[in-house]
């Protein structure tokens, strides 16, 4: 080999190491762009054929700031008076209520809100769309929209146990915007409707000292699903915070039977 075709041969080998290092920094670089593209999944046992997952970043960054955005404006927003132990107030956050043509309607603390349709607001099936994808052999059919304007709205102590849903219902929540508290607490001791006779609280399995409550910090994006018999044994809540002083809309996903 002559002295010329060396050293051809030692620049070639040089130049391929350096597009090798620069391809790996390049691909380094790429993947932590956004370190909030890496989907993080949680699930949380609560027993006696409950759970919740919890799904840290569903939507990316950007994607939830344009839905948010497009929701703020566009949804036709009402704050409607209710009633709760004999009582009308005003509800203390927005809604609007989207479903399928035919469903059964909902009714809430003697509430009957209007079922818009999901045509009126395109991107609302994209949204649904994405979430059926997270949610392999899920069927949501009804959708409701929560918008909190500031800490001071929120939502008490419930269960989304309305017959409509079924005795096992899947409910899909899906956040943009401001985070919040999302707080689980076991139901207080009373007799099951199952049949059993046994006490709902007695059936729940033993766990950690903390195992009657559970807080989820539901972020921008993020997707929190309470499966089996969690509104059977579990009620819930988005409690007053005086340090969220943004705005959070709420998109709960449901399917009436």
């Amino acid at each position: 080999m002559n002295v010329k075709s060396l050293h051809y041969k030692q620049f070639t080998y040089r130049n391929e190491k350096r597009v090798s290092a620069m391809s790996v920094l390049k691909l380094k670089a790429v993947s932590g762009e956004n370190p909030n593209d890496n989907v993080k999944r949680e699930t949380v046992d609560l027993g006696n054929g409950s759970d919740v997952v919890y799904v840290q970043r569903l939507i990316p960054f950007d994607q939830s700031w344009q839905w948010f955005h497009y929701l703020d404006k566009h949804i036709p927003w009402t704050r409607p008076t209710i009633r709760v132990f004999g009582k009308s107030f005003l509800q203390p956050r927005d809604t609007c209520y989207v479903a399928t043509p035919g469903l059964t309607e909902l009714t809430y603390s003697g509430y009957q809100p209007h079922a818009h349709s999901w045509d009126d607001y395109p991107p609302l099936k994209d949204i649904l769309e994405a979430v059926h994808k997270a949610l392999p052999g899920s069927s949501f059919n009804s959708l409701l929209l929560n918008r909190y304007n500031g800490g001071n709205d929120y939502v008490g102590w419930h269960s989304d146990d309305e017959k409509l849903y079924g005795p096992t219902p899947e409910i899909a929540s899906l956040t943009f915007g401001c985070e919040r508290d999302f707080v689980l607490k076991k139901k207080p001791c009373k007799k099951s409707s199952d049949g059993s006779g046994e006490p709902s609280n007695k059936r729940l399995k033993k766990g950690s000292h903390d195992a009657d409550q559970h807080t989820f910090r539901l972020k921008h994006g993020s997707l929190l699903v309470m499966r089996g018999y969690t509104q059977r044994d579990w009620i819930h809540s988005v409690p007053k915070r005086v340090k969220a002083d943004a705005t959070r809309i709420n998109l709960t996903f449901r399917r009436v039977f």
